[in-house]
């Protein structure tokens, strides 16, 4: 069964799916949104975990999806033929944490030496200068998938290599510089990701600049 969703630049995926019509109806649309997810999972773990410990109060964002046509083979079931994006995203998350507005990305990749900055969209680089102009906590959570290795970067310092490349600059952030301008969490039972006690360095931080 074939399942084709249009993203906002007009580009069409086909997915083929040979499952039932009842798994269908309960995973097509979420297959979309889980490739490539496994940093993903394990960020909404530990986001559930600071959830339950009321320490934070943090979502990965719904990217909204328009169902244009759906079949029904049984009274019972029915199948998703074609969607739409409705238009393109953000960042993956937000939340209150402490008082503070956070938001930020997290990323993927099998390079082993660098991280593409093609993994970045332009509207998400607007998206997170806005937030850095009303103060907000925002960051970029990196995973190189080969080593297992998490980063932690600011958006300052990305937008910073971001700029870069559209003056012939690199088009991949430098292993070698994550480790020096980043900050590298490790995984840990309870939460998977502690990327909150970044963070924590992250409020100090800002509030040393603006004493």
């Amino acid at each position: 069964m074939q399942l084709a969703i249009r993203y906002p630049n007009g580009k069409t995926y086909i997915h083929n799916d040979k499952s039932s019509p009842k798994k269908q109806l309960n995973n097509q649309l979420t297959s979309f949104s889980k490739r490539g997810m496994s940093l993903e999972e394990d960020l909404n773990a530990s986001n559930q975990y600071y959830l339950a410990k009321e320490i934070a109060v943090i979502h990965k964002k719904p990217t909204p999806v328009q169902i244009v046509k759906v079949d029904y083979p049984k009274r019972s079931a029915a199948v998703i033929k074609e969607a739409y994006f409705r238009h393109a995203s953000t960042t993956d998350y937000n939340g209150v944490y402490q008082g503070y507005y956070l938001d930020f990305e997290a990323k993927e990749t099998q390079n082993k030496l660098s991280f593409p900055l093609k993994n970045f969209h332009e509207h998400q680089i607007v998206h997170m200068q806005q937030c850095i102009q009303q103060q907000a906590i925002c960051f970029v959570i990196m995973r190189f998938a080969t080593s297992e290795r998490l980063f932690l970067l600011e958006a300052e310092q990305l937008l910073v290599y971001w700029n870069n490349q559209q003056g012939d600059g690199r088009k991949s952030i430098p292993l070698k510089e994550l480790e020096k301008k980043g900050y590298e969490m490790y995984y840990e039972l309870s939460p998977r990701v502690p990327y909150l006690k970044i963070v924590d360095r992250l409020i100090i931080k800002n509030k040393d600049k603006s004493t």
